[in-house]
């Protein structure tokens, strides 16, 4: 029997990753209805590391590691941004020995620790019956983990880049677009007025979405993705006669910040992925590929250089209160989650997949990976995305799921 008093049972849930708008209002929709069915909801903080460094013992201040969850804590944070119960990017399978909680230090010695047995542990002294985590590839390749140990796990896909297979959509990407078209729209009244070329770096470590949307919604002409090495030369070639032929004499090139160079560095990659997700950036693909433009542009203008404005948009596509969609498909999400914990369900990942609600193997993320398709959207001469027909196309067109 576990720490906490149950009644039907006990539902965990849990962020794990970068924050996204739509975590909060998913949250709620997972807590009310499991509390409406007689479920006890606790919250464990933190993500991974919650669970992990959390203390089996009665007398211990776990506070910092999991909370009980009621309807007035939700229905305060639920319509807010963020992730009110935080979040980290730790693999308890991959712990530095550094950080290793202290109560274990004596119990695992080596570089890097396997934790997975204190965390299957921890989650039957809390007495949990079902564990819904919420995140992203990262959080969810460790779900499976998890699954494959016994813990009965439906998992809810986030992220903003909208990467995570088997799902059309992920929670946080709708806001992400939204403030990147918003964003990128208000640049450009600088870069018109002094007839410069904007170059904006969006997130999208391993997937074009997030600089694709945009481009295809009008806000620039050209985008470079992680899917395909660019040759700067024809890059600026083609954004420099974008710019030239515009009447206000501007150009916008979005640039993923995975996108590389053909014999350039891998500079926007991490560098070093460490043991526990946290990764180190040596340079700006941005920054890069401003400097190069503007070396090169005068090449193909007469001879006369033209001045780049390069921003990087960073955290501001994900930080703030979540728009419409990351609002309403939570709840959805959420709402799934309970469906199939109801029927006894267990293994799966909620999913939306060509405008139908649905749910999939949770295997899936670890499986394959999603990226986007070349071949069918981009046009690999061009730097833009292409397409033919919008007919039984999901609604954000190029991120239809692989399965």
């Amino acid at each position: 029997m576990g720490e906490l008093n149950r009644k039907r049972g006990t539902i965990a849930i849990l962020t794990g990753g970068g924050d996204v708008p739509g975590l909060n209002p998913a949250i709620r929709a997972i807590t009310l209805r499991a509390i409406d069915e007689g479920f006890q909801v606790i919250g464990l903080r933190r993500g991974w590391l919650g669970i992990m460094e959390l203390i089996r013992d009665k007398n211990a201040d776990n506070s910092n590691n999991y909370m009980v969850l009621t309807e007035e804590i939700v229905n305060k944070a639920g319509r807010t941004g963020g992730s009110f119960l935080h979040t980290s990017r730790t693999r308890p399978s991959h712990v530095p020995k550094d950080l290793v909680p202290v109560h274990l230090q004596s119990k695992y010695t080596k570089d890097v620790n396997d934790l997975t047995s204190e965390v299957l542990k921890n989650l039957d002294y809390l007495g949990i019956d079902y564990l819904i985590p919420i995140g992203g590839d990262e959080t969810l390749s460790y779900a499976v983990r998890m699954y494959q140990e016994g813990v009965k796990v439906i998992a809810i896909p986030k992220t903003m880049d909208n990467d995570v297979a088997g799902t059309d959509y992920c929670i946080g990407f709708s806001t992400c677009i939204t403030r990147t078209i918003s964003m990128v729209n208000t640049l450009r009244t600088t870069a018109g007025s002094h007839e410069r070329i904007l170059v904006v770096e969006v997130f999208g470590r391993y997937a074009g979405f997030t600089a694709m949307l945009p481009t295809l919604a009008g806000v620039a002409s050209r985008c470079l993705i992680p899917e395909v090495k660019f040759d700067i030369e024809k890059v600026t070639e083609v954004i420099v006669h974008d710019r030239n032929k515009n009447p206000s004499k501007y150009a916008v090139l979005i640039v993923s910040e995975g996108a590389s160079m053909i014999g350039g560095p891998e500079i926007a990659l991490p560098s070093k992925e460490n043991e526990m997700h946290v990764y180190e950036r040596t340079g700006s693909i941005g920054d890069i590929v401003s400097r190069k433009i503007r070396d090169l542009s005068g090449k193909y203008n007469n001879g006369k250089s033209i001045n780049v404005i390069e921003q990087s948009l960073g955290y501001l596509v994900r930080g703030g209160d979540p728009d419409a969609i990351d609002s309403i498909v939570p709840i959805a999400f959420g709402n799934l989650a309970l469906d199939l914990i109801l029927k006894g369900i267990h293994g799966r990942m909620v999913a939306l997949r060509n405008g139908v609600y649905d749910n999939v193997p949770l295997d899936v993320v670890t499986s394959q990976r999603k990226t986007v398709d070349v071949k069918r959207y981009y046009n690999t001469e061009r730097y833009r995305p292409h397409y033919k027909s919008f007919e039984f196309q999901p609604l954000f067109f190029l991120t239809g799921s692989l399965t």
